[in-house]
């Protein structure tokens, strides 16, 4: 008994309603974003017929994070969060009915991917930042399991579900459904009453108090390992990721359908990642157990430019998933526990700023490297960059973890 209250489980905290309204917005939302994101690869690529079109959505979905995340980081820590969560959502839902009806045009796609992207910079930190005002401080690495396997899962199941339907019945139902997962969201949202700490109220200016939340993690050691590890983790899995496809071919000689099952062995590592974390450690919330899976998926990364076994492929890939979704897990939980409710919007748009300008770095580089040096060039290169995060992070594993006091709770 004493040992299920130190470490509540997924199934306790979706017990609560409110995490479970929180929750649920998030999956349903989740399920909208899958089919519409294989709608959109699939449609660019009829209407375009190449992979530079392709790229296009990639692109038009990372340059709104770089423009906005900082403006949308003091607007989260600004305004009621569930506010601009919901706002977020009908802005979605508004933008992914367009192409219900119009997407026959490139430029309107491109446009619509644009504008999607746009609203999640708002609803991302807005979402990971009020996770802690809706659950007990000791339930937070159990809350985040449960959003990061639904999200796996989801993927897992779904996007070869979404893959098939499009290629059978068109593109539109899939845009469709994502418009209704977003107003599933937002109606999900309206019923949550999360409570934190009272926002001051100024005049300020946001340019002023974006600065001020990069100052920040610039000032505090382990914030500025963590930004200094998010940005050379993008900068490896950017590239290793989009190349998986090419590796399987030109490196490991692989079948046409050896590619579903790299991708299925990480999905399923993922899927059992917080499982694994939830019943091996008792407080993930360190910097060792933030940083070392780094080396868990660099390790990969470097068997995989090592060896041309399909299996041995496979094995290591489902590691490097379960390293992935541990990562992901025990980083979102460790900032929520270190930073103050103030600024956590700030915090969490920046490190999704430092991930995305990593990733579009990397798919530029990695696809270069990978024409003219070679696609092994490409791994290794990638393992480097995930040790030298896990270097960085072991070096500031010195600071003190965090006190893990319960922030104080009032309405939003």
């Amino acid at each position: 008994m004493a040992g299920d209250e130190r470490r509540p489980g997924m199934r306790a905290v979706l017990a609560q309603p409110d995490f479970r309204l929180l929750w649920t917005a998030r999956t349903v939302s989740q399920w909208g974003d899958i089919f519409s994101f294989v709608a959109l690869a699939i449609l660019i690529y009829r209407l375009t017929g190449s992979g530079l079109g392709v790229a296009g959505v990639v692109v038009a979905e990372i340059v709104p994070v770089l423009l906005i995340a900082p403006i949308a980081g003091v607007v989260v820590d600004r305004l009621p969060r569930v506010q601009v969560m919901v706002a977020a959502d009908v802005l979605r839902a508004a933008l992914a009915g367009v192409l219900v009806v119009w997407h026959d045009d490139p430029l309107v796609i491109y446009a619509v991917a644009f504008g999607l992207s746009a609203g999640a910079a708002f609803f991302n930190p807005a979402a990971n930042s009020v996770l802690p005002s809706v659950v007990a401080d000791r339930e937070i690495v159990a809350a985040n399991s449960a959003v990061w396997t639904a999200a796996v899962l989801s993927q897992v199941v779904l996007a070869p579900l979404a893959g098939g339907l499009v290629a059978l019945v068109g593109p539109g139902w899939a845009f469709g459904l994502n418009a209704a997962s977003f107003l599933v969201s937002a109606l999900a949202l309206r019923g949550l009453r999360p409570v934190a700490p009272p926002r001051e109220v100024g005049r300020r200016r946001l340019l002023a108090e974006a600065r001020e939340g990069v100052a920040m993690v610039g000032r505090d050691r382990l914030l500025r390992a963590l930004a200094i590890g998010q940005l050379l983790a993008a900068l490896s899995a950017g590239a290793t990721s989009a190349l998986l496809v090419v590796l399987a071919a030109e490196h490991l000689g692989a079948p046409a359908n050896a590619y579903g099952i790299l991708v299925g062995a990480i999905g399923v590592g993922a899927a059992l990642g917080p499982t694994l974390l939830l019943r091996l450690i008792p407080d993930p919330r360190r910097p060792m157990y933030v940083f070392g899976p780094y080396v868990l998926r660099g390790l990969v990364d470097l068997v995989l430019a090592s060896i041309r076994s399909l299996p041995v492929a496979a094995a290591t890939l489902a590691l490097y998933g379960v390293g992935t979704s541990t990562g992901a897990v025990t980083f979102n939980s460790l900032l929520q526990s270190h930073v103050t409710d103030r600024t956590r919007g700030r915090v969490f748009a920046l490190m999704d700023l430092l991930w995305q300008s990593g990733r579009l770095a990397s798919l530029g580089a990695g696809g270069l490297l990978a024409d003219t040096v070679g696609i092994r060039a490409v791994y290794y290169l990638g393992g480097i960059l995930l040790l030298l995060a896990a270097v960085v992070g072991f070096a500031a594993s010195r600071t003190p973890a965090p006190s893990h006091e319960a922030v104080p709770r009032s309405p939003d």
